[in-house]
């Protein structure tokens, strides 16, 4: 069977990121109305953006954590974002932000069925327990990757720090599945 190219989509980004210098949260809330700040439930803050559509936990410590970005490139914007909206809402900040991705979620589609029992005995470091999870677990070594795979084709892949390493993971799986003739299209 000829093989087809998976499609990939994905679907958040996790970056952290520090400003190295501490801030002020209560200062931030009071000239920016729009972020959300319960310092008795939880000691961050968060600063939602539009554009890129995210939102980004910020701590007294200068450190920060950003959700919802759908690419490494659009994590760095809202970060860098977020703290040029800061300065020019008289925040005081020294320093670049500097941002490191620490997690990819991806879904994509292999474009046929998966039989997930054979799957599981072919697969190293794989887990299908149809009783409590109807998803088989295969945990790959390169790239460092944590891939739920369904019998429809569909799978989520997380844990990558590079977009390349999601396309890598997916591929690397794609070609094994039907190596073993473990596809059905």
């Amino acid at each position: 069977m000829p093989q087809t190219k998976a499609i990939v989509s994905i679907e958040n980004v996790v970056a952290s990121a520090s400003i190295n210098q501490t801030v002020d949260l209560n200062l931030i809330t009071k000239n920016f109305v729009t972020v959300e700040y319960h310092p008795d439930q939880f000691p961050g803050l968060v600063f939602r953006l539009r554009n890129p559509k995210t939102a980004t936990l910020i701590f007294s410590s200068g450190k920060m954590v950003c959700t919802g970005a759908k690419s490494e490139e659009q994590a760095r914007k809202a970060v860098a974002e977020v703290v040029r909206q800061l300065k020019k809402g008289k925040i005081p900040i020294k320093n670049e932000a500097v941002v490191e991705i620490q997690n990819i979620v991806a879904s994509a589609s292999l474009g046929g069925k998966v039989h997930l029992e054979e799957a599981a005995r072919v697969l190293p470091k794989s887990m299908y327990e149809p009783e409590q999870f109807p998803g088989l677990i295969h945990r790959m070594a390169d790239p460092k990757t944590v891939i739920l795979l369904f019998a429809s084709g569909k799978l989520v892949c997380t844990g990558a720090k590079k977009e390349s390493e999601v396309y890598r993971a997916v591929n690397n799986l794609h070609v094994t599945l039907e190596e073993k003739n473990l596809m059905v299209y």
